[in-house]
């Protein structure tokens, strides 16, 4: 009798958690792996790679922008950019992630980053910046950027 009692107890306390309690997957490990993921799309300038990352409703807070909601106008919007400057090349790109916080499906980070681009003219820009991302864990189990907000910094 006190087996069946176990085995209804650990059955209510399966059915109850969604057997989350068993999940052995951790949060900041799938974050870092999203991380690695963003800095080398960025590096390989792959545009629908970055892309794909980002949540449908996903928001973009740019600096003298305003706000694109959507990954439609989020998309328009780059494809603007890049059309704007033909043969551009990312020549160097680093991010450096910090405090990575997760609660639940949600988490926050921000980033200093270091890009070099460099145009078919010769042309060289050598920036640094900062960025706050909010990333959301989709059903699917996948990480998206559900905002972004950055901007220029001072060069370290």
């Amino acid at each position: 009798m006190i087996r069946l009692h176990r085995v209804i107890a650990l059955f209510v306390l399966l059915c109850g958690f969604g057997f989350s309690a068993f999940d052995t997957s951790d949060p900041k490990t799938e974050i870092d792996a999203f991380n690695q993921n963003y800095l080398a799309l960025h590096q390989k300038m792959d545009t629908q790679g970055i892309l794909a990352l980002w949540a449908e409703d996903g928001v973009d807070l740019m600096p003298g922008e305003n706000p694109l909601i959507g990954r439609p106008a989020i998309t328009a919007w780059l494809n603007g950019v890049l059309a704007k400057m033909p043969g551009i090349k990312v020549t160097k790109q680093e991010m450096t992630f910090h405090d990575v916080r997760v609660v639940g499906d949600w988490a926050t980070e921000w980033a200093t980053e270091h890009q070099v681009v460099q145009s078919p003219e010769g042309k060289v820009f050598d920036g640094y910046g900062k960025m706050s991302l909010l990333l959301h864990r989709m059903p699917s189990g996948e990480w998206k950027v559900q905002q972004e907000m950055w901007n220029d910094m001072p060069k370290p």
